[in-house]
């Protein structure tokens, strides 16, 4: 199924095609002149436009130029009266794939559309070769099972608008690697691809983070700063653990996503910018803000497309090749030869549940590479802490709050609580904190008394 937007002045064509275009499986949206039409691709993603050349407000022909100008990598298939005319050879030069010449068999729509759809894909991996070849590396991700594949395609079909994307997950699954597949794969690659992580900032410094501030706007604004939507404009601002935002700024967050435009802390003047928003999170963002704990017109306002990362656990087939990309960055080598993980290493690695996701999976291989001293192959034995690390997850998780025996202090107590709860959610901090019912700020104050004693 592809999304196909059709955009004649006529309404009794645009019906015929999308009757013939609906039976063919293909989700359908119309616009009756380009100016409506190009909005639709600012504000959406479509695999294909058919448009009619001659329309009042902005033709047939603005519209390409404008899909070209604004570098949407979306093919677009002409219709006329005539099969032979100037204008066709005119719009073909242009860089429109096809026409459908009136009146419409459904066989050629048919096959019209075919043809664009396969010159969609092409126009979308050259974009990513583009990309690989400036940058001097392929940073597309290793994808195996179907699940991820499929979400892969996602991310480079919404690439092509600025819509907002909402990327849920547990940690550690990769959010932000699909996040910059939506970037690498947009016009807007070549920009800055800027991350924010807003569990990592202090409440009353957010909206300072975010937007900047004045010089003198509150104590140690020494001087004017840019916040991340003005350092990210032109290209891609990604959001991780927007959960975390705390209430107040919400609305600020809002105002600035649905008008481009904001205001430093402290300041007057309105800052226009063409940021496109990214936004990941592993909490459940709807029943947040059912429970008034997010706010609800802003959830609306990031989920605009929603990508749902599955954990490890759930795409074993992913496991045996990111292995090996990881033994590959640690080892210092792209041209590993000969076994580089053993039949029962390998095995081991399936069999085990991964809690703390891909991110776990590579701390896990480093950290044999490591002790290995970067030699190959890994086998069984070199994962034996792997086994060990589930028997010891599952006997903190029965004894977190066990108390000890008498004669171990209370601050002992304290640093073995936060540690088994930080083993238990692969080191992040968020979810530790809510392992443990408290809140982030407070998690964090506890972290840093145990690290300072």
């Amino acid at each position: 199924m592809a999304n196909i937007l059709i955009v004649d002045d006529e309404e009794r064509i645009r019906m015929i095609l999308k009757i013939m275009l609906i039976s063919q499986g293909h989700a359908i949206e119309e616009a009756s002149d380009g100016q409506e039409a190009f909005e639709k691709l600012q504000d959406g993603f479509f695999d294909l436009v058919i448009s009619d050349i001659r329309m009042d407000r902005l033709d047939g022909r603005g519209l390409l130029k404008k899909i070209k100008e604004n570098d949407i990598a979306c093919p677009l298939v002409f219709i006329t009266a005539f099969a032979s005319t100037e204008s066709v050879i005119e719009a073909l030069h242009l860089g429109a794939v096809d026409y459908l010449v009136k009146p419409f068999e459904e066989k050629d729509v048919q096959v019209a559309v075919e043809r664009a759809l396969g010159m969609g894909k092409i126009l979308h991996e050259n974009r990513r070769l583009k990309y690989a070849i400036k940058n001097g590396t392929d940073e597309r991700p290793i994808f195996v099972s179907s699940t991820m594949k499929e979400i892969e395609a996602m991310a480079i079909q919404v690439a092509q608008s600025d819509a907002t994307v909402l990327i849920t997950g547990e940690s550690g699954t990769g959010k932000e690697v699909i996040a910059k597949l939506v970037h690498n794969s947009s016009s807007r690659a070549s920009q800055r691809f800027v991350a924010v992580n807003c569990a990592a900032i202090t409440e009353t410094l957010v909206e300072a983070e975010l937007f900047g501030h004045e010089k003198g706007s509150f104590t140690g604004a020494n001087s004017k700063k840019e916040g991340k939507f003005e350092y990210a404009d032109g290209g891609t601002l990604f959001l991780d653990e927007v959960g975390e935002l705390p209430f107040n700024s919400q609305a600020k967050l809002l105002r600035a996503i649905q008008e481009r435009k904001f205001q430093r802390v402290g300041g007057n003047s309105e800052i226009p910018v063409n940021t496109r928003i990214i936004c990941a999170t592993n909490q459940d963002l709807g029943r947040m803000a059912a429970e008034k704990k997010f706010r609800q017109d802003l959830y609306y306002r990031l989920a605009v497309f929603p990508i749902h990362v599955p954990p490890l656990r759930e795409r074993k087939e992913d496991i045996t090749p990111l292995t090996r990309l990881f033994i590959e960055k640690f080892a210092d080598s792209r041209n590993l030869t000969g076994e580089i993980i053993t039949k029962g290493g390998a095995r081991k690695l399936n069999e085990y549940s991964w809690p703390g996701n891909v991110r776990e999976l590579a701390n896990a291989i480093e950290r044999v590479m490591i002790l290995k001293s970067g030699s190959l192959p890994i086998t069984t034995d070199d994962l034996k802490f792997i086994s060990i690390g589930v028997s010891e997850k599952h006997e903190a998780q029965d004894n977190l709050f066990h108390i000890p025996p008498t004669g171990i202090d209370y601050d002992e107590i304290q640093k073995n609580i936060v540690q088994q709860a930080l083993d238990m959610t692969a080191a992040n901090q968020s979810s530790a904190a809510r392992l443990l019912g408290l809140s982030r700020a407070r998690f964090r104050t506890l972290l840093k008394m145990v690290e300072e004693g």
